[in-house]
């Protein structure tokens, strides 16, 4: 038989209006002590909310849409899973679209949300500026997660691609270097120029001149990084560091080192960006800023709760800060931490959903 809010009511010795408030994350303020002992005095019980019910009384169905631009990509699943993660907290369930990048597909999903009975979206990786149009015309909360291209967006959970460029540099220099190199990434990319001017204003900050010989253009691919360090060693003067702005192209830098007979890190030091996957098993191993993406999720699902339980608004842009991690090819000693304890240590939920001011 099912658990009704009486009982748990009785159990925990409050009222049923409070039970109801605590269960449902009403808006009317109940107590955080006061919320965790319902909570799990319901989950010890064997509680499951009547969600339809629920959804008659309240207008809210609990479930909301996300839109992605590619499932396969290497950003995108992480993403999705602090999302669903977070709503699985708070009992909510998601259904996803992928859009190919089609614009079209993209329109089509927002209609198709906005006409049902859904309590936000999140859009993750979004590349046209079309679907912030669409959604801000719409009468649901919404969030963006990973912008891709352009200027600062409302609503948007983002990299703080600044803070990350400047950790890798501000890591090379600490090693005593003064020639340090950079991979860029394609023109127009938001990323890339955030990660470029983190670049060039650590360099200043480290009372270390800025060379433009020493600024190669990328593509974010393999091939991107192996051309550019080949341009590279053609200098009178090679850099005895190089930043990729990202994993790949810091691949491509060290197979294109190691062709011209160089040992990385023993005759140039090379760090990346993102924290792929195959960056902790190639040899040698990676130095790396993460892209914090399970935790921009997370966020993003937090922001969006808040909005369905107060109404919607508009919030400032939420920049979330990587980390670097230390590995082989800077020729440093290794970071002990593990990539769990390193997210531990550096989420912090109070911080992340404060004003943020810009680089």
């Amino acid at each position: 038989m099912a658990v009704t809010l009486e009982e748990i009511a009785k159990s925990t010795g409050f009222s049923v209006p409070t039970v109801s408030r605590a269960l449902t994350n009403n808006a009317y303020p109940v107590n955080p002590e006061t919320r965790k002992r319902i909570v799990e005095a319901a989950r010890a019980m064997g509680y499951k909310p009547n969600l339809s019910a629920r959804s008659l009384r309240t207008e809210q169905t609990n479930t909301i849409g996300i839109i992605v631009d590619d499932l396969l990509s290497p950003f995108v699943p992480p993403i999705v899973r602090g999302i669903q993660d977070y709503m699985k907290e708070s009992d909510y369930l998601s259904l996803i679209v992928n859009s190919d990048w089609d614009p079209h597909v993209e329109q089509d999903a927002i209609n198709t949300f906005v006409s049902r009975p859904v309590d936000g979206l999140i859009v993750v990786e979004y590349s046209h500026f079309a679907i912030h149009e669409a959604l801000e015309h719409s009468n649901k909360p919404y969030m963006f997660v990973h912008r891709l291209f352009g200027s600062s967006v409302r609503n948007s959970v983002v990299p703080d691609d600044y803070s990350g460029a400047t950790l890798a540099v501000k890591h090379l220099a600490s090693l005593g270097h003064k020639r340090i190199a950079y991979i860029n990434g394609p023109e127009g990319w938001h990323s890339a120029q955030r990660r470029f001017a983190g670049y060039k204003e650590e360099l200043a900050a480290q009372g270390l001149e800025f060379d433009s010989a020493l600024i190669q253009p990328g593509d974010w691919e393999f091939e991107g990084g192996h051309t550019a360090v080949k341009n590279l060693l053609k200098l009178d003067t090679l850099p005895t560091a190089i930043f990729a702005a990202n994993d790949l192209m810091a691949l491509g830098a060290i197979y294109a080192l190691q062709d011209a007979g160089l040992n990385v890190p023993k005759d140039v030091a090379v760090v990346g960006y993102d924290n792929r996957d195959f960056t902790k098993i190639f040899r040698p191993k990676i130095t790396t800023v993460s892209m914090p993406v399970y935790e921009m999720g997370r966020t993003a699902a937090e922001l969006l709760l808040k909005q369905i339980a107060e109404g919607r608004q508009d919030l400032d842009e939420i920049k979330i800060k990587g980390q670097l991690f230390v590995r082989e090819t800077c020729g440093a000693e290794a970071t002990q931490q593990t990539e769990e304890e390193v997210n531990l240590a550096t989420v912090s939920r109070r911080v992340l959903l404060n004003k943020q001011p810009d680089n």
